[in-house]
């Protein structure tokens, strides 16, 4: 599917939580290639959020996740090709021995650790809002470079970053 640069696309993301701990993916490839981030990825045609949500959660991990709470969304936008609009859900699993993936490394980090390890700059902001079970409607801009120029939160109105 080719979507003209400045156009958004949209995916689910899933945040897999047990306790204080997230099952994330180290990416292997763009965007966001080497950082620690949630399993998900882009809707295909006709799908719902929730729908793609499910089945990137059974593609990337094995895991059946039935209902996925949903917790926000996501914006991007950038003058370049990184354009986004991302639901974000939280699903509470067992912890499991990590199972391989194709789209990178997936490993169990502490909520503490986060912050040591290289993720995109709207997620630790993300991760605190799923864990408070408060909703959000985020919106980040980035420059040319993909740099963060700044993030809102629109339901409240506040500037986060």
């Amino acid at each position: 599917m080719n979507i003209q640069i400045g156009l958004k696309k949209t995916a689910a993301m899933v945040v897999l939580q047990n306790d204080q701990s997230f099952l994330l993916l180290q990416r292997k490839n763009p965007p966001n290639q080497h950082m620690y981030v949630p399993v998900g990825g882009k809707l295909e045609p006709f799908e719902t959020p929730l729908q793609a949500a499910i089945r990137e959660t059974r593609e990337e991990t094995g895991l059946e996740i039935e209902r996925p709470k949903f917790g926000g969304i996501l914006i991007e936008s950038s003058p370049t090709k990184y354009n986004w609009q991302s639901y974000i859900y939280l699903a509470q699993i067992n912890r499991i021995p990590p199972p391989p993936c194709d789209e990178g490394t997936l490993c169990w980090v502490d909520l503490k650790d986060v912050l040591t390890l290289p993720t995109p700059p709207t997620d630790w902001m993300i991760y605190q809002y799923l864990i408070t079970q408060k909703p959000f409607v985020f919106s980040a801009t980035y420059d040319a470079d993909l740099h963060m120029l700044a993030m809102w939160e629109k339901l409240e109105g506040i500037r986060v970053t």
